[in-house]
């Protein structure tokens, strides 16, 4: 698996983070996911056959700002 760092704009308490590690775990595949609201980032393993590109995409459709 490969690791990515998305930094997410918008969390603004603990709620956040179960509702946007859940739209990460519908992508498959998905291993293990990493969420701080300190640093406003998620450290994400994935597989090869996702697009990278798709995860922040998920993210911002739950209704916050990411980027790689």
């Amino acid at each position: 698996m490969d690791t990515i760092i998305i930094k997410i704009i918008g969390m603004k308490d603990a709620a956040c983070i179960p509702t946007i590690a859940n739209v990460m775990q519908d992508l498959p595949p998905i291993g293990a996911i990493e969420i701080s609201l300190e640093r406003a980032e998620a450290r994400v393993e994935h597989g090869r056959l996702i697009e990278v590109d798709d995860i922040p995409r998920a993210i911002e459709d739950a209704g916050y700002r990411a980027a790689c």
